[in-house]
This record gives C-alpha cells, sequence and structure tokens, in this order.
C-alpha cells in the first residue's frame, strides 16, 4: 500500500480518537489521582504527536526531487517513523515506568474509582474503532501472511505503526482498569502505580518492535523477492539482451523503488539498438510496476563483471 490515502485515513482517525481520548483521561487523573491513569493520559498524548508526525512526515516524502535531492524525499517517512518510535519509548514508556515508580514510593488513594471505569470504557471502545479502521487497511495488503511477518516485509510504515499503537493502548486500558480495580477493591493504593509500570513495560516492548522495523527500512530495504523476479524477467526477456548480471532494488518510499541492472547485451548491436532495448526495458518496468521511479541500466559482460567484487543479495522475501 502506497504512503497516501489509505494510510491518511488511518492516522487522521487515529489522531481525533486519541485527542479526545488524552483530554478526558487527564481530566479523570487530576480528579481521583490515579497512576494508571495518568500514565494512559501521558501514552495518549504521545500516540497524537506520533500521528502528527506521521502525517507530516507522509507530506515530506512526496515533495519532488530537486538538486539537493535528486533521489526526492521519500526516505523522510521512513525517519519520521523511526522519531516516533523513539518517543513511545523515551516519553511513553519513560513517563509511564517513572509515574509508577513514584506512586509505589508515595501511594495516593483513588478517590472515584468510578470516574476511571467509566474514562477507560470510553477510551477503550475510541481505540477499539481506530484499531479496527488500521486492522482493516492492514489486511488489504497482507494476504495470507502473519502479523509479524507482514510488518516485517512490508515498505510503509504507517500502516502498521498506527496498527501497533493501537494494539498497546487496548492492552495499557485493560492494564489500567484491573490496576485500579485492584488498588480500590483490596486496599493498596500501590497497584495503581504497578499498573503504570506495566502499562510502560507494554509500551516499551512495542516502542523496540517498532524501531526496529523502521530503522531497517530507513537503512534500505530492497523490493520484495517477487518485484525482483519479474524485474529480471522483464529485463531477460528483452530482445538482444544476454544475460542479466545484477539486480539491485532499494525502497526510498513505500511507492518509490530505484532499480539498477547490470545486462549484458549480445555482441552484434550497436549503440542504437542498445539504447532502444534500454528504453523498451524501462518502459515495460514502470508498466508492470509504477513504484519504480529511477532505473538505471548499466550494459556490462560477464568479463567486466568478474573482475570486480561480489555482488551484495538484495532480494527480501
Amino acid at each position: 500500500m502506497a504512503a497516501g490515502s489509505a494510510s491518511r485515513k488511518v492516522i487522521y482517525a487515529a489522531l481525533a480518537g486519541n485527542l479526545m481520548i488524552a483530554v478526558t483521561k487527564f481530566a479523570a487523573a487530576g480528579w481521583t489521582g490515579s497512576s494508571a491513569m495518568l500514565s494512559e493520559g501521558v501514552h495518549s498524548v504521545v500516540d497524537t504527536s506520533n500521528q502528527l508526525l506521521l502525517l507530516y512526515g507522509i507530506n515530506r516524502a512526496a515533495q519532488p526531487p530537486d538538486e539537493d535531492h535528486p533521489l526526492g524525499y521519500g526516505r523522510e517517512l521512513y525517519f519520521w517513523s523511526f522519531i516516533v518510535a523513539l518517543l513511545i519509548f523515551s516519553l511513553g514508556a519513560g513517563i509511564s515506568i517513572y509515574e509508577g515508580i513514584a506512586h509505589i514510593r508515595d501511594p495516593v488513594h483513588i478517590s472515584d474509582p468510578f470516574v476511571n471505569y467509566l474514562v477507560l470504557g470510553a477510551s477503550f471502545v475510541f481505540e477499539g474503532a481506530t484499531f479496527l479502521i488500521a486492522l482493516k487497511e492492514f489486511n488489504k495488503t497482507r494476504g495470507a501472511l502473519g502479523y509479524i511477518e507482514a510488518v516485517h516485509v512490508s515498505k510503509d510504515p504507517p500502516s502498521f505503526l498506527v496498527l501497533f499503537e493501537d494494539s498497546a493502548a487496548l492492552i495499557g486500558i485493560v492494564i489500567a482498569f484491573f490496576g485500579t480495580f485492584a488498588a480500590v477493591q483490596l486496599n493498596m493504593p500501590v497497584l495503581d502505580g504497578a499498573a503504570s509500570i506495566g502499562i510502560g513495560i507494554v509500551l516499551a516492548a512495542t516502542a523496540t518492535f517498532l524501531a526496529r522495523e523502521s530503522k531497517a527500512l530507513l537503512i534500505g530495504e530492497g523490493a520484495r523477492g517477487r518485484t525482483m523476479r519479474s524485474i529480471r524477467q522483464i529485463a531477460a526477456e528483452q530482445p538482444g539482451v544476454e544475460r542479466v548480471n545484477d539486480l539491485v532494488t532499494v525502497h526510498l518510499a513505500p511507492d518509490q523503488v530505484v532499480a539498477a541492472l547490470s545486462l549484458e547485451f549480445k555482441d552484434e548491436l550497436n549503440t542504437p539498438q542498445i539504447e532502444q532495448a534500454v528504453a523498451a526495458i524501462e518502459r515495460r518496468i514502470c508498466q508492470q510496476h509504477p513504484e519504480v521511479s529511477r532505473i538505471f541500466v548499466k550494459p556490462q559482460s560477464i568479463g567486466t563483471r568478474d573482475q570486480r567484487a561480489p555482488p551484495v543479495a538484495t532480494a527480501s522475501a
């Protein structure tokens, strides 16, 4: 899925939901003195900021190439996705764990737990609706793959960042509910702080996973295996091509791929014929794979190729 209307739809839904939830949670935390509710409010603020950063990244990635960035700004999306993962870890998890430890050391009785239950219930409904929207959009692209595998091969961070944020949010709400309930029923306010730490651990685990996936895209991942095979086949089927030596692809954005081909042409071809063959290859690749935005073809005999170091394999599953 391209980082376009589908990703924006998911992000806008999450942004609206988290903004309303954050205000409600902070009001409830101030009224009841609940540490877990305060952590949930911080979590919602971080999520709201993250959606704004993802929207900014999508807009920046759509900027056209210029003299300083001849291949465009596609990787801005991957950069800001990585920043989002860091924010979840540093702000979301960090503040939640800090608040939990502070309330364990100095427990505060929850004054009106019913307010917490009401807010958490409403938050679960809002987060659940956003989660279902994100899940529906993600399922359109994952096919028969498992969720973790689909995230691993995905080149569109917003599609899975929002999904995992909402998953962590739903788990956090459940933890906050049971923390509040246990603290009140057992008259042990320390359990409210423990719930806050639990929320922080969930956020830290989620952020670590998302940071790893975003980092891989930021460094540079190749196109999927079937795309690589298709490009090789197109080049190999072109009349005048003796063999395909190498193919290197790199994703600059979900819908921006750079492909570099090393081809050996038949000896009898002259320069105009090679140029025509290259143009035909480029045309067919762009027709079948619109996401390929740049194609570089290097005519190279097998003997010349063997004189250099072996190429690094770039095909991904």
